[in-house]
């Protein structure tokens, strides 16, 4: 860590190769180094700057006017324009500033401004998912670390936590039962848990099992408490093949019950579904789903 190429600077913040090379010639923005092999490389310093840049650039200022300014003033005005904007590329960009940073107060920040504005739900599926999937493709690509990865999706789960428990005072769930798990060996249960959010608001009894469930645990615990439906996340590296194989698996084991499928391999590919099986690719998806669900007793 520590060193990137213009292509690991263009992966993270967005901005093509072509531009940063303007930016860096012309207004002498940031300065690449070079390895004893002359290979040009960039520092931590260097890409944080590029995103701070970046935001202000969104947000109506010109690269000549931000090549004017010193690192004080820039770092100002990206917090006084973080603080009012509703741009998304905004938004993300400061989520990818705290990551690298490990900044907990500017992410949870940034997180807390959106929901203020937009409402939390919003928030979720137009700020975080996005941010939630750079931050993974950078992960498998190895441009960030695992310890950066977990740092935020933490704070993202806290926050999270945090709304289910608020959304489930009162309510009774006396609901369809929903169970959610992700698959064996699927661990980032993000999207997961917002959706088992979303279900406690539609007064569904949810029964969430989280991460890695083995089929064989699944079936003895759908013997104890039979669910009404399934919801499941796809979110690794999977071939269409594969996905579709998995699915097909779940329907000889539980033949009659209607499964949820969500996460980013369900939304990257084009899948043939088994019957009874619905693509969730966003709220809308999600909430005219469960509320076929709920109504058609």
């Amino acid at each position: 860590m520590g060193k990137y190429s213009i292509k690991d600077l263009e992966n993270i913040s967005g901005i093509k190769a072509h531009t940063i090379r303007i930016w860096e010639k012309r207004y002498k923005l940031i300065e690449p180094k070079r390895t004893n092999t002359n290979i040009r490389y960039y520092s931590e310093c260097d890409l944080r700057r590029l995103l701070n840049i970046s935001i202000l650039n969104h947000n109506g200022l010109k690269i000549s006017q931000i090549a004017a300014m010193d690192e004080d003033e820039i770092k100002r005005r990206v917090f006084d324009v973080t603080m009012e904007s509703k741009s998304e590329n905004v938004q993300l960009e400061n989520l990818m500033a705290g990551m690298l940073e490990l900044e907990e107060v500017k992410i949870l920040n940034t997180i807390s401004a959106g929901i203020m504005k937009e409402g939390f739900e919003s928030t979720f599926e137009n700020l975080l998912l996005p941010f939630i999937d750079r931050v993974t493709c950078l992960w498998q690509t190895g441009t960030v670390i695992s310890a950066q990865k977990q740092f935020v999706l933490n704070l993202i789960r806290r926050k999270l936590v945090v709304a289910i428990d608020n959304e489930a005072r009162g309510l009774t769930g006396t609901g369809p039962r929903i169970i959610m798990f992700l698959p064996e060996h699927e661990t980032d249960e993000i999207e997961l848990i917002f959706y088992n959010y979303m279900a406690r608001k539609e007064n569904f009894e949810v029964i969430y099992l989280g991460p890695s469930v083995k089929p064989d645990d699944l079936r003895i615990l759908n013997n104890v408490k039979q669910a009404d439906v399934f919801m499941t996340v796809f979110s690794s590296q999977y071939s269409p093949d594969l996905l579709e194989k998995q699915m097909a698996d779940y329907r000889l084991q539980f033949p009659s019950t209607p499964f949820l499928v969500g996460g980013s391999q369900v939304k990257s590919h084009q899948l043939l579904f088994p019957d009874g099986f619905s693509p969730i690719s966003s709220i809308k998806d999600f909430r005219d789903a469960v509320r076929i669900l709920k109504y058609s007793d």
